[in-house]
């Protein structure tokens, strides 16, 4: 466990600036919270990190750590008055040393190490939120495509206001308590930890009069139509990003988007699988036995099936480009159709006759199946 701030930046007590520096960007960056969400351990060891830069970097403070020690300077309150200033909040410092301090703000430099924007400014622009709707849709729908109008109720820019939240004719002014920045910095000991401005609520400016019709949100809810076109080829899960039609943006943001997820349903004899379509078909007895032609049922009307004689229950049969076209556009699946042989029930004493008699004038090459079946059990139970 490291005992003094040269240790926390592992570096020697003869560090120049640039080792110092060169050191606590590695450290800063290995522990910042952004990239160890929920690891308490390592949010502790970014703030310790950033202290000890902090005062070794400076030169006056240095010295006074240098001479006093480590625990002395920390019962001192950090060297005291002669210390000098107070302490720099560790996302403002690790800004600072990345290049995202002196006015060019630091949302660039979390995104070039993080892919997010932890302190992006609470008074700017601030993107709406996207919003999620679930659509009900047919078979046909999903196999042909299909356009649809949908309603919700969703949040709006104020139209009397035009989603400033003040009253028109009425001006907003700087927060006086933050000055503009939305937030307000709270002292813990050795750290500073921003907090968002309980007077203005973090948006960094306060209105004369709030709009009458919004309350000062800029936003209000309504009913709306959209409509959106369902792309043939579709399934359960798909989802139809429509641009713009998610919640307003705040203080000027742009919107946020809607995505439509769909949800196909059951149809009343066909099964899908990938673009492929699936139909179990009822076939009599006679006709699996002798062969025939029958019409057969597909999505785009109906179609012939020829029966081969003596075809067995389960046989798949294919309908070539009769599924699901690819949404991708290229081409379409087949429709599989299997028999399911359906043997005859409800026999009147005449037809159970003649059909013992056709049975009893069949020989062993009628039912191959069932003859090697017969010998394989002969050979095991013999």
């Amino acid at each position: 466990m490291a005992t003094d701030f040269y240790e926390m930046l592992g570096v020697s007590r003869t560090a120049t600036q640039d080792e110092l520096k060169k050191a606590y960007r590695k450290m800063a960056v290995k522990y910042h919270p952004d990239k160890n969400p929920d690891d308490k351990e390592a949010e502790d060891k970014f703030k310790e990190v950033s202290e000890a830069y902090e005062v070794l970097n400076d030169s006056s403070k240095r010295s006074i750590y240098d001479q006093v020690g480590h625990d002395a300077y920390v019962r001192r309150g950090r060297g005291g008055a002669s210390g000098g200033g107070g302490h720099t909040d560790p996302f403002d410092l690790f800004s600072q040393v990345f290049g995202g301090g002196g006015g060019g703000g630091s949302g660039s430099i979390f995104e070039e190490f993080f892919g997010g924007g932890r302190r992006q400014s609470r008074n700017g622009p601030q993107a709406g939120s996207d919003l999620r709707y679930d659509l009900q849709i047919q078979f046909e729908d999903a196999v042909y495509g299909a356009d649809k109008q949908i309603e919700l109720k969703k949040a709006e820019h104020c139209d009397k206001c035009k989603g400033e939240g003040a009253e028109p004719g009425t001006s907003k002014r700087s927060c006086p308590q933050c000055g503009g920045a939305g937030q307000v910095t709270m002292t813990q000991g050795f750290f500073s930890v921003r907090q968002p401005c309980q007077q203005c609520n973090g948006a960094g400016e306060i209105m004369d009069k709030p709009c009458s019709k919004c309350r000062g949100d800029g936003r209000v809810n309504k009913q709306k139509t959209i409509e959106i076109h369902i792309p043939a080829g579709v399934d359960t899960g798909a989802r139809l990003r429509v641009s713009g039609e998610g919640e307003p943006g705040a203080r000027g943001g742009p919107s946020g988007d809607l995505y439509v997820v769909l949800h196909v349903g059951e149809h009343e004899f066909f099964q899908r699988e990938g673009n492929d379509i699936i139909l179990d078909l009822p076939l009599d007895f006679p006709t699996a036995a002798l062969g025939g032609t029958v019409k057969v049922p597909t999505i785009a009307g109906t179609a012939q099936l020829k029966i081969k004689t003596g075809t067995q229950n389960g046989t798949i049969f294919r309908l070539r480009g009769k599924g699901v076209p690819s949404i991708r556009g290229h081409g379409r699946g087949d429709q599989h159709v299997r028999i399911a042989v359906e043997i005859p029930t409800n026999l009147n004493k005449e037809q159970r006759k003649r059909l013992k008699a056709f049975g009893d004038s069949l020989d062993d090459s009628a039912h191959p199946r069932l003859g090697a079946f017969t010998e394989k059990v002969k050979k095991i139970f013999a």
